[in-house]
């Protein structure tokens, strides 16, 4: 039941790092971020940046990358049965080498939270030490169903 994160979607000059949780089951079988079905992350950046939420993931990856948006998850790893935020065993959770990333995307200006679990995730983890602004945004996952697209769209348009 431990699931591991995918790797860093970024290139060095990233300005912008927007951090999930752990992909879900159906990302995870995907082998691609946000790979639910009904998981609003790809609409959202179709919106945002003019991005083709309906192309191949390689090329949605890359227009990502072209917008100088980096996208990763707090957590490496963790034990979790099924794939809400919630199931996640907090004594199981390793988080990922963010440090290291923003290192190597030294020009990332802000980082933005994709939910609540990914905030708490930050705040254990990094908030103490990087000192970057930090956002957090309605999840973009379909259990967080107390907000549609068009609420969701209006706070990630930050």
């Amino acid at each position: 039941m431990r699931v591991e994160s995918f790797p860093p979607i970024y290139r060095a000059d990233a300005q912008v790092l927007i951090l999930g949780s752990m992909p879900s089951v159906a990302s995870l079988e995907q082998g691609q971020y946000y790979g639910h079905p009904r998981n609003a992350f790809w609409p959202l950046m179709a919106e945002l940046f003019g991005l083709d939420a309906q192309a191949p993931y390689s090329k949605r990856v890359q227009a990502l990358q072209e917008a100088r948006v980096a996208v990763w998850d707090v957590l490496q790893s963790c034990v979790r049965p099924g794939s809400l935020d919630s199931s996640i065993e907090r004594a199981s959770e390793v988080p990922n080498r963010i440090d290291e990333l923003l290192q190597e995307a030294s020009g990332v200006r802000h980082v933005f939270l994709n939910g609540r679990k990914a905030e708490q995730s930050w705040r254990r983890y990094f908030a103490a030490r990087i000192d970057l602004p930090t956002t957090t945004l309605p999840s973009t996952s379909p259990a967080m169903a107390s907000l549609d697209f068009a609420g969701k769209l209006a706070q990630w348009r930050q």
